[in-house]
């Protein structure tokens, strides 16, 4: 089986268990990190043409402001073509309770007809929020399996779980 890791990951200052701190790597490249000393993968990072703010609360703005409006911001580049794989783990941080819109804009270009979907996200409480459902909307045709999901306060401890979720 082929598989590809898709995911979306934000760096700079993020909020952790009631308070900010500034990370060099986002939490979701972490458990990335994680899946690929276990897997044979191949990678696409999401990545906005538009970085978002640094700052948290400034990119808790945007961010909202994008899930109001709906708006697929422009990506560096664009993944076209899945269909040389069978498993896609798809994983992002849960912002304002589903997938950050960048996903959607990657997201909605792909035929996820046939294939196994393995979510994995990072939140500060909210789990997985309603992404599931949104990630059934987006990826019709797909068999979505259980996810995994972990609080960004909880990554360094990630390791022995997410070898427990690649094992069902």
């Amino acid at each position: 089986m082929s598989n590809l890791i898709i995911y979306f990951s934000r760096a700079n200052e993020n909020y952790f268990s009631g308070e900010t701190k500034i990370v060099e790597k986002g939490n979701t490249s972490h458990i990335v990190d994680i899946i690929r000393k276990h897997i044979d993968a191949d990678l696409f990072e999401v990545m906005p043409k538009t970085e978002y703010p640094h700052d948290y609360l400034e990119c808790t703005q945007v961010a909202k402001k994008e899930l109001k409006n709906k708006t697929r911001p422009e990506l560096e580049k664009t993944l076209t073509d899945i269909s040389s794989y069978d498993v896609i783990y798809i994983g992002f941080p849960i912002w304002w309770g589903t997938l950050p819109m960048a996903m959607w804009t990657q997201l909605e270009k792909l035929d996820f007809t046939g294939k196994i979907i393995k979510p994995f996200v990072t939140h500060e409480g909210s789990k997985f929020g309603k992404s599931l459902k949104d990630l059934k909307k987006l990826c019709k045709g797909a068999d979505i399996k259980k996810g995994f999901e972990i609080s960004g306060s909880n990554i360094k401890n990630a390791t022995c779980m997410v070898e427990i979720w690649l094992k069902e």
